[in-house]
This record gives structure tokens, C-alpha cells and sequence, in this order.
């Protein structure tokens, strides 16, 4: 689990097949400013928004094996890059974000990426199976990131990012037409799942 609280921006710098004729790729990261002190084989670091497990780590580096499926339903983890890194939450963490698991949704696309003095309105239209999920005032986690929702119109909503997310992340450098994760409140899930439990009944 995580909390979407980015803690550094790391860069994509190589991507190579495996040795073992799988379609899997091996992402190499340079983890920038994320302490690896305490990371090992086998821990997981959130990706832009994507749960990966660390199969090596060599001085300021991890590496992350992305399957075929990853790939297909994400974006960001196919190309050298910049990218949100966050390490799991501990169970003494302060939970300053929300709860995120790290499985992405789906994929959205920016619509609108205006100035608002020193903020910026980011609107982004999300697919439309996930738009019964997002509610005004909720909690969604694009690119990794956890941020609040001001308005929903369908598919459609938007957010008020400052600037310390901008300086924090990876979101400044988005304008019209990037695409970007979309991870769901975990609540809203299991609302509806409820829900749908007790119709059935």
C-alpha cells in the first residue's frame, strides 16, 4: 500500500529485455532523491502510480521487471523518463494522502492545464467505466500523485495542483493531450461491491 505522498522523481535510463525470453521488460531507475538504504529484492516502489517489485538495487539505481500486461494498461513505463517514485507505507507511516494501492485503473487524458496564478487547473477526462467512481471532493491518484477532485461533469474532472506538487512531481510537465495513470478510491471500490452484493441477495 501507499499513500500517494511523492517522495522523489526518479528517471527511467535503460529498458532492456530479459535474458529469459520472456516479452517482460527490465526497467533501470535512477531513484534521485528516494533513500535506498532500507530497499531490498523483493520490496515494492510505486512508479508512476504502478506497484513494482525491486528485483536489484545497486547504489543509487533499483531495477523493476514490467510485464506485458503493465504495459498495456499504463502509461509512462515505456520510455526513458522522468517518474513519481514512492516507496510502500510502513504500518507507523502517517498517512498524509490516501490509501493507494498501486494498481492502476486506467489510463486518462489531460484536457485543460491552465494557470491559476501560482496553481494550475489540471482537467482530465477519465474512461468512462471509471467515471461512477470519482466523486467532487474525493480522492484520485493520477501518475501516483494523491490529489483531490473539485468538480466532476461524466467522465470529466479537475483539480487545483500547487505549487509544491508542481515542484514535487512529475504533473508540471503535463499540458492538453498527455495521457496519465488513474488509480480509484479504494472506498468507492468496495462501496460498490457492496452494494451490488446486497442487490443480488
Amino acid at each position: 500500500m501507499f499513500s500517494g505522498i511523492i517522495a522523489a522523481v526518479g528517471q527511467i535510463t535503460q529498458l532492456s529485455p530479459r535474458n529469459d525470453g520472456t516479452p517482460t521488460v527490465r526497467l533501470t531507475i535512477n531513484a534521485g532523491r528516494l533513500e535506498l538504504d532500507d530497499v531490498g529484492v523483493g520490496d515494492s516502489i510505486a512508479c508512476n502510480g504502478v506497484c513494482l517489485t525491486v528485483v536489484d538495487r545497486r547504489d543509487d539505481c533499483f531495477c523493476v521487471d514490467v510485464s506485458p500486461e503493465t504495459l498495456s494498461c499504463t502509461i509512462g513505463l515505456d520510455v526513458p523518463g522522468p517518474v513519481n517514485l514512492e516507496k510502500a507505507l510502513r504500518l507507523a507511516d502517517r498517512l498524509g494522502g490516501h490509501l493507494v494501492s498501486g494498481h492502476v485503473d486506467g489510463v486518462g487524458e489531460v484536457l485543460r492545464f491552465d494557470s491559476v496564478g501560482d496553481n494550475r487547473l489540471l482537467e482530465i477526462r477519465a474512461p468512462e467505466a471509471l467515471a461512477r467512481y470519482i466523486a467532487r471532493k474525493g480522492s484520485i491518484a493520477v501518475n501516483g500523485v494523491s490529489l483531490t477532485t473539485n468538480s466532476v461533469d461524466g467522465a470529466n474532472f479537475s483539480i487545483n495542483l500547487i505549487p509544491h506538487t508542481l515542484e514535487a512531481t512529475t504533473l508540471g510537465s503535463l499540458a492538453p493531450g498527455s495521457r496519465v495513470n488513474l488509480e480509484i478510491d479504494l472506498i468507492a471500490r468496495y462501496c460498490e461491491r457492496l452494494l451490488n452484493c446486497q442487490e443480488a441477495a
